[in-house]
């Protein structure tokens, strides 16, 4: 009879579950595409561990390529919402894409949370966006420590991309953090994305004999940076903030990159949570490594989080339930560590330094909030 009433429950909740769309707009071509097809890789990892909720609705992924460009992401998540009628959103990777998916997502009232866009003003005003990843301001000053006080380096140089938001914030915060330590900012050299030939700024750089370079820029420069850097015999240690997260970059830089340094937000050889240990063994399982990207780990993340509080609104599943319950997140074990999320939208959370040897990243330290 027990066997037969479980049977029973069973076929209710299945007949009467529904299909809840989650929209995810990320870059998945472009420039920034590396960013976005590994936070992919852990949201279709994230929805395969848990793709329906606890009253036995499926959670379906509608994915949007971005292309990297705010016309798109526009577009993209104006889509998803007409059409697909999401009642969440995950994306962009970027700050200023993201802001453009935000915007949406606050006329039409729709819970968004960012896995990686880290601008330190980007939920200002926001009623309905969070995130899961740290700011600007709490990793380039977190850099800004650990180069002062761990490395013990003194001076530095410090090469912002004008043009960019994100690395404008990062290189902000590291000078007022290194610079409240007596540490002394040497020159902040300005470039611009898409630049490739840096031989003059090397040559510059060389002059100058710092003790350190910081630069806040993504994987894409970054790489170009570093090998001519080494090209050139400049052998002086640099580093970047999350920009330079992703297999990609090492990819690109080859051996240039080893002992560069960069802040992150999870490392797969030290997993703190149960969930993170979950996530890596299914990761192992599907890939063949456990070498999780920890853009994979975000987007996962985010998954999860916007799951979590779809799950605490089965009585009532509307958007202003799940937006309230993400601004409502507290010490959730998440994939990547211990994850809240304030009133405001941002998480509170620790950052990660590492630094790449034989091409491998290798965790340093873990700086907490």
């Amino acid at each position: 009879m027990k066997k037969f009433l479980i049977l029973i429950s069973f076929l209710t909740l299945s007949l009467n579950a529904k299909e809840i769309n989650l929209g995810i707009i990320l870059p998945l071509s472009g420039l920034t595409a590396a960013y976005g097809q590994s936070a992919l890789e852990g949201i279709k990892l994230a929805n395969a561990l848990e793709n329906t909720l606890k009253n036995g609705d499926k959670v379906n992924l509608i994915v949007i390529d971005t292309k990297g460009d705010k016309i798109e992401s526009s577009s993209g998540t104006n889509r998803v919402i007409s059409q697909d009628k999401v009642l969440g959103l995950i994306g962009e990777m970027v700050t200023a894409n993201t802001l453009q998916v935000m915007k949406i997502a606050e006329d039409n009232k729709i819970p968004l949370i960012a896995p990686a866009a880290t601008g330190d003003r980007l939920l200002d005003k926001k009623k309905y966006s969070s995130r899961v990843c740290f700011s600007d301001n709490f990793q380039g000053s977190s850099m800004a420590k650990y180069v002062y006080n761990t490395l013990g380096y003194k001076n530095a140089v410090i090469i912002v991309d004008q043009s960019n938001d994100y690395s404008l914030g990062l290189a902000k915060a590291f000078e007022k953090e290194f610079s409240s330590n007596n540490g002394k900012i040497l020159k902040t050299i300005r470039i611009n994305s898409g630049n490739k030939d840096f031989k003059a700024i090397v040559t510059q750089i060389k002059s100058i004999n710092p003790e350190f370079i910081f630069l806040p820029i993504y994987y894409t420069e970054a790489s170009l940076f570093a090998r001519q850097a080494r090209n050139l015999n400049l052998n002086t240690p640099m580093g970047s903030g999350d920009g330079v997260a992703n297999q990609t970059f090492i990819n690109l830089a080859l051996e240039a990159s080893n002992g560069y340094i960069f802040t992150d937000s999870f490392d797969f050889n030290n997993p703190t949570t149960e969930l993170g240990k979950k996530f890596i063994s299914a990761y192992e399982k599907e890939k063949g490594t456990k070498e999780v990207p920890a853009f994979s780990a975000m987007g996962a993340d985010a998954y999860f989080v916007m799951v979590n509080a779809m799950n605490e609104c089965i009585a009532n599943l509307n958007t202003e339930c799940i937006n309230n319950k993400i601004h409502q997140t507290k010490n959730f074990q998440g994939v990547s560590g211990i994850i809240s999320i304030d009133e405001s939208g941002n998480a509170i959370r620790s950052v990660v330094i590492k630094e790449i040897k034989n091409q491998k990243q290798i965790y340093k330290d873990i700086i907490n909030p």
